[in-house]
């Protein structure tokens, strides 16, 4: 039995459902008739996204749409560029209710804004949302977007170990480089370097599980909880890779725990499930 996915993320808890946020947003399979650099890379574009994205849209907002995506065609000004970019986020954010152009149009105006702050922000849409996604070309579509806004932040401060863990977990999560070892090595030279970086230590956990290294996962996701011990994310990775290792009763043991800390009916429901299916 397939089960849902849970995500957790250091902005909060939050239950992801693929068909909310990405059912809008899978465009249909067709032949392109013009090759782009960004489907090269990705085997998609964003302009197959948007068009996908907009069928789903009534006609009032085709047309506040069009108003939009016209006036940047128009702007020749950087700063009302930037706010037209804003204000397209936001329709697809709160009216469109689709994430991939929303995240799109955020991250546009923070390449224009050149803003350390607006460009972590912007990487991280994509970024938080890549295991959700089940899509290969979607997920690699967004693990390159994050990877170039990690890039541009890294250009504004190289010492960021933050932006270097968020680069290292676009290439390890989204499959998007020639050497599939390559994301892992970035995120242990920060882990090695900061023992403390508690953000490497999640991404190498997570790490671990994806290539079936379950006791090194396990070791990562304790040293975050050592010193987080309510941190939900690395509790529920944690009965994860227990579960995933085959050990029921540890797996039970730290959903249960993870269970107490919650206070959304969704995933304690969800969370019910995954126990009882357990014992």
């Amino acid at each position: 039995m397939k089960r849902k996915y849970l995500l957790l993320s250091g902005f909060g808890l939050v239950l992801f459902s693929a068909l909310y946020f990405f059912g809008q947003s899978i465009p249909p399979k067709k032949k392109q008739s013009q090759s782009t650099t960004e489907q090269q890379k990705t085997g998609i574009s964003f302009d197959q996204i948007l068009n996908a994205s907009k069928q789903k849209l009534n006609a009032v907002q085709l047309e506040r749409l069009r108003r939009l995506e016209n006036a940047v065609v128009r702007g020749d000004i950087k700063a009302q560029q930037i706010a037209i970019y804003h204000e397209l986020a936001h329709f697809w954010r709160d009216t469109a209710r689709a994430l991939l152009p929303a995240a799109y149009y955020t991250a546009q105006a923070a390449k224009l804004e050149n803003k350390e702050k607006n460009l972590t922000f912007a990487a991280h849409l994509f970024l938080d949302n890549l295991r959700g996604q089940a899509d290969a070309q979607l997920k690699m579509w967004m693990a390159d977007n994050a990877r170039e806004l990690f890039e541009k932040v890294l250009q504004l401060n190289p010492n960021d170990d933050s932006a270097k863990v968020g680069l290292g977990s676009c290439y390890m999560l989204g499959n998007i480089g020639s050497n599939p070892m390559q994301g892992i090595l970035m995120l242990r030279e920060v882990a090695d370097r900061d023992p403390e970086n508690l953000y490497a230590q999640m991404m190498l956990g997570i790490g671990g599980v994806m290539t079936g290294q379950f006791d090194k996962a396990i070791d990562r996701f304790k040293k975050v909880i050592d010193r987080q011990p309510d941190n939900l994310e690395a509790l529920l990775n944690l009965a994860e890779a227990y579960e995933q290792k085959g050990d029921k009763s540890m797996a039970i043991h730290w959903y249960e725990k993870t269970r107490k800390l919650i206070r959304n009916p969704e995933i304690e429901k969800e969370l019910d499930i995954r126990i009882n299916s357990l014992k």
